[in-house]
């Protein structure tokens, strides 16, 4: 079954009702920190990191590789995700990206922790952008190991028309340059193909490249947003290795594809606690920003 597409002349007031109808939706989860996918993720990384034990501590941002969506085969939509309407809303736009966050942990997650995931749909918006429908969903995730919060996280999910040729292109934002930390990451299909598997990701953008130029008119495959923000705050972790990451935050601006090596760069605050950090591509535009916090 094909995905739903928006009506020719945009949303309609009934089906905003609808996805307004989602707010307030919650969902659990269970779930335990293994070691196996913390040993995949440093492999990913290029990090040579000790073998994780019982007691190790999750790595900021490490927690995406647990509660994984394990939708049966035939519950995906053709985009490889799960079909809309069930925790999510079914909005009928064809394309979806996790467009930011926010995050604050309270106490370290550590392999053989059990942990219990409580997710709450807070919002769903509208916007009528230059280039159509835009719809916004936020999600809140609170993560908790022995009853106690651990991290509380937003999720920043949008929801977009497909492209036409007529759209104006949002002009681009020079990235600054020469910051102190900086690292080059070539975004080949093997470290894409990776980090899918690592968060079993069936969105196809990331691997299908006859898909993601064809049916959503991408030039090349898509790098994950979530692994742009998990390789800036392991930026952090090579540049301050005994500093913990107190609190995250990180907006997209505009897409990464394989087709060159794009740029993770730190600037470190004067008061030695927060970290500027931000992502740009091949011609120096930016294309996510994010903060730290250090504990």
């Amino acid at each position: 079954m094909a995905a739903a597409s928006s009506p020719a002349h945009g949303l309609d007031a009934a089906t905003l009702d609808s996805l307004r109808q989602w707010q307030g939706r919650t969902e659990t989860l269970a779930d335990e920190i293994t070691a196996a996918p913390l040993r995949g993720l440093a492999a990913t990384l290029d990090r040579d990191d000790p073998a994780p034990a019982a007691g190790t501590e999750l790595p900021p941002l490490a927690h995406w590789l647990y509660f994984l969506p394990q939708h049966r085969q035939g519950e995906l939509g053709p985009d490889g995700h799960a079909r809309r309407g069930r925790f999510l809303p079914p909005v009928p736009l064809p394309r979806r990206m996790w467009a930011g966050g926010r995050l604050h942990w309270h106490r370290p997650l550590r392999v053989g922790d059990s942990v219990q995931r409580t997710s709450r749909i807070e919002s769903v918006t509208h916007k009528a952008g230059r280039t159509g429908d835009l719809v916004f969903v936020l999600v809140r995730h609170e993560l908790r190991a022995g009853g106690e919060l651990a991290l509380a996280e937003e999720h920043d999910i949008v929801y977009r028309a497909a492209p036409r040729p007529s759209d104006p292109v949002p002009p681009p934002q020079a990235a600054e340059a020469g910051a102190p930390w900086q690292r080059e990451i070539v975004p080949d299909d093997v470290l894409l193909f990776r980090y899918s598997a690592l968060t079993f990701n069936g969105h196809r953008i990331h691997y299908d490249r006859r898909y993601v130029t064809e049916a959503e008119g991408y030039p090349g495959l898509v790098v994950h947003g979530p692994l742009i923000a998990t390789l800036l705050v392991d930026l952090v972790r090579r540049e301050r290795p005994q500093s913990r990451v107190k609190s995250f935050s990180f907006k997209a601006l505009r897409p990464t594809f394989d087709l060159h090596p794009f740029r993770v760069n730190g600037q470190p605050g004067a008061d030695g606690k927060s970290v500027a950090l931000w992502a740009s591509d091949h011609e120096g535009w930016l294309t996510m920003q994010a903060e730290a916090t250090l504990a």
